[in-house]
């Protein structure tokens, strides 16, 4: 019986260890190197998340701040009120009895009318600066959300990455670049927009 050819198959698998050693190995670099870049970014993310929602919080304490003032205001334009109708009900009185009224009467009612106007317009310019604050962290608060997307969207694929580096499986390497790709564009849009 001939002998068969023999074949080192001993360097042959060392061979194919060796070169599957050295392409996880590049695989293993790649993916950490994305997903190192994609924590860098997550971080980012979260402190600007932060930053908006505080600093949303305080225009919002700044707006209830104004309402309160805006309502002291309104208190003090009923007072003015009260007052110019007391002073209305005497002249009444005394024009009732045939009498002359005071012109201190006429010129309290007037004063308190003219009062009542100014601060009025002093309630309404408070309302309308504490509208403006609300606006103002409404907006911010929408940009919170937006990168707090972005945060959860690079987490996502930080997770996929750690998946990809565990099982050695490029397309779930992709899907993680591809939704960190997709965090990326929220973070961005949410930073120059």
């Amino acid at each position: 019986m001939p002998e068969e050819p023999e074949v080192d198959t001993d360097k042959l698998r060392e061979a194919i260890a060796d070169e599957v050693e050295r392409e996880g190995g590049n695989l293993l670099r790649q993916i950490a190197l994305t997903t190192a870049v994609l924590a860098a970014l997550a971080a980012i993310a979260a402190l600007r998340a932060g930053d908006t929602a505080n600093e949303a919080l305080a225009l919002k304490t700044e707006a209830a701040r104004l309402q309160a003032e805006a309502s002291d205001k309104w208190g003090y334009f009923q007072a003015k009120g009260i007052k110019a109708a007391i002073q209305g009900a005497e002249r009444a009185a005394y024009v009732a009895a045939g009498k002359e009224p005071p012109p201190d009467l006429i010129a309290n009612e007037q004063r308190y009318a003219a009062e009542q106007t100014a601060i009025q317009q002093e309630a309404q310019a408070l309302e309308l600066q504490r509208d403006e604050k609300g606006s103002e962290a409404d907006h911010l608060l929408h940009r919170h959300h937006a990168f707090a997307d972005a945060v959860a969207l690079f987490q996502v694929a930080i997770a996929l990455g750690a998946v990809a580096a565990l099982t050695r499986i490029r397309t779930l390497w992709f899907a993680s670049m591809l939704i960190g790709l997709a965090g990326l564009g929220f973070f961005v849009a949410q930073s120059f927009g």
